[in-house]
């Protein structure tokens, strides 16, 4: 298990968390078609909202019912995809 953060995610109670902020929705909404392409391959989806521009992400490894490295993966993966 990770002891460190990926940069710009928090650990809150419900799992590593962070908010990304974009030009418009347009783009709000290709990020998360980027980031549920990339959950579907690894069959590990987050938990998320979108408003307008804003889009925050929850990860947390359900079956486990804490964060594992499963979720530090797919931050770092998500970090990747932001444009």
């Amino acid at each position: 298990m990770h002891d460190d953060l990926p940069a710009g995610w928090a650990l809150t109670d419900s799992g590593l968390r962070r908010e990304f902020t974009f030009r418009d929705f347009s783009e709000a909404f290709g990020f998360m078609t980027r980031v549920a392409l990339e959950a579907e391959r690894r069959n590990h989806h987050p938990d998320w909202e979108n408003r307008w521009n804003r889009v925050t992400i929850t990860l947390v490894s359900h079956d486990v019912g804490a964060v594992t490295e499963r979720d530090h993966d797919l931050a770092a993966a998500i970090d990747c995809l932001v444009p």
